[in-house]
């Protein structure tokens, strides 16, 4: 886990409005987001496009409503497609890494992180402003939380 400045940065995909309770049942929307995602938008990782999954519009924290995106940061995409753009604005992230299989190491990523802010003592306070997840390659996930 570290703490590091992050760059704005504008990404491109398609998104769905949904909370952690819906997401912890067998009717989450997140996994038919990604599915989508894969099926319709073709990233070109060999000339450097590389994908994101960005957490916004939160409603209240983690237990309110949130929209996802499942996006990344390449331009060219079908024209039939209904694409939407969000820009992950400037500032500080705590930075979450896990190597392994996928979607273990976003599973695991993620019971970090709630594990983390869960605790009282924890050294960081996350805004609930716009947190990501950026993927260096099919194997890695890097999970960045927005904190003040």
């Amino acid at each position: 886990m570290e703490l590091r400045f992050i760059s704005e940065k504008t990404i491109y995909g398609i998104s769905t409005r949904t909370n952690n309770a819906a997401e912890m049942s067998p009717n989450g929307k997140i996994p038919a987001l990604w599915q989508s995602f894969d099926e319709s938008i073709p990233v070109d990782y060999k000339g450097g496009e590389r994908v994101y999954g960005a957490y916004y519009n939160y409603e209240s924290d983690h237990n309110g409503m949130f929209s996802v995106l499942a996006g990344f940061d390449g331009q060219s995409y079908p024209s039939n497609m209904d694409i939407e753009q969000i820009t992950i604005p400037e500032g500080k992230y705590l930075v979450i890494t896990h190597k392994g299989e996928m979607p273990q190491i976003a599973i695991d990523a993620w019971t970090e992180v709630w594990e983390y802010f869960s605790n009282e003592n924890c050294e960081h306070q996350r805004l609930f402003s716009t947190d990501f997840e950026y993927y260096p390659n099919g194997n890695e996930i890097e999970v960045h939380i927005a904190v003040q």
